[in-house]
């Protein structure tokens, strides 16, 4: 049962087993095949890819794992997943697209373990993040011209800053969704969050200090080993590589979309201190930018969940992704 709850931790999805199922049975699987890489795509669509005009690719976290996992256990098979979203709210003219992370199949089996491949540590950028993303809806929109009257791109987590990057170098977006993201870089969240502590009375402002200065510390690390893939910091799987990619402040990529940009963050975020993600509206309001949609879910984490007081867990994932749907049918 072990790996039963581990695999429930992972289905943050709202959707029954059965429903995942039947999910995973309809994806049909893509490549695009360029001399140097192989970038593995996955779609998605209630009927078919004709009766679809509209394309969303949704960017994941950073999760370093498969798009699915399976497990047999007492005869039953139970299928988990990555993706936090419930296929049944996707209207039905959508075509859903996702990308596979570097070196990870779509499925692998949850009782059998699958070791980070090296490929995916050399990728784990916010440029090859981005130059996959590019490729696949410059491949899909190639093969289908004149299909699409909207194409999306919807990120979360670090997923975001791929959004944001990707609005600097793809035309064919129409509409952006920027979830669980900072406006600064990467590396602020950590002072912040020290500071918080500091405010609410949980350390001292000796031990907030020390914490800092341990936490500058290792950024000077990470810098002064910008491409390091046997190193790693704040995560067995965040290589020092990451990290200083990732460290690029994405609101210097926002300000460049012109386009339609929903931004939406929890106010108990753990990740991603809300703070950094306030910068984004205030940014786009010094800049005199209009196209800049913000919302702040109270009480929501950065998965858009809430914890009650009775040790229950609240799901409102469905609630903030309804929105954004409703959101690109109004632009």
């Amino acid at each position: 049962m072990k790996l039963l709850a581990l695999l429930l931790s992972l289905c943050i999805c709202s959707t029954s087993f059965s429903q995942r199922t039947k999910d995973l049975k309809t994806f049909k699987h893509y490549s695009v095949v360029t001399s140097k890489d192989t970038i593995n795509y996955h779609i998605y669509a209630k009927k078919d890819i004709e009766s679809t005009n509209v394309l969303l690719l949704y960017i994941q976290g950073s999760k370093a794992m498969s798009l699915y996992q399976t497990m047999k256990e007492n005869g039953k098979t139970y299928v988990g997943t990555t993706l936090p979203l419930d296929f049944n709210l996707l209207p039905d003219n959508y075509l859903f697209v996702v990308i596979s992370k570097k070196g990870f199949p779509f499925l692998t089996k949850m009782d059998e373990e699958f070791p980070v491949p090296k490929s995916y540590y050399e990728n784990q950028t916010l440029a090859y993040r981005t130059h996959q993303a590019n490729q696949v809806i410059n491949s899909i929109t190639k093969k289908y011209p004149n299909k699409f009257k909207k194409v999306i791109a919807l990120g979360h987590s670090e997923g975001s800053d791929v959004v944001a990057k990707l609005g600097t170098v793809n035309n064919s977006i129409t509409h952006f969704g920027y979830l669980s993201g900072g406006g600064n870089t990467q590396f602020i969240d950590f002072i912040t969050f020290t500071r918080n502590k500091l405010t609410k009375g949980l350390i001292s402002e000796k031990e907030a200090q020390r914490e800092i200065n341990s936490i500058l510390k290792d950024f000077k690390k990470i810098m002064a080993n910008p491409n390091a893939t046997d190193k790693y910091w704040a995560g067995k799987n965040n290589s020092y590589k990451r990290w200083s990619s990732f460290s690029e402040p994405p609101i210097d990529n926002l300000l460049k979309i012109s386009k339609p940009l929903f931004v939406a963050i929890g106010t108990k975020d753990q990740a991603v201190a809300p703070e950094s993600a306030y910068l984004i509206p205030i940014e786009f309001i010094r800049k005199q930018k209009n196209n800049l949609t913000f919302k702040a879910y109270s009480g929501l984490d950065h998965g858009f969940g809430k914890e009650l007081e009775n040790g229950k867990y609240e799901k409102h994932w469905n609630t903030v992704f309804k929105d954004f749907l409703n959101w690109v049918n109004d632009k």
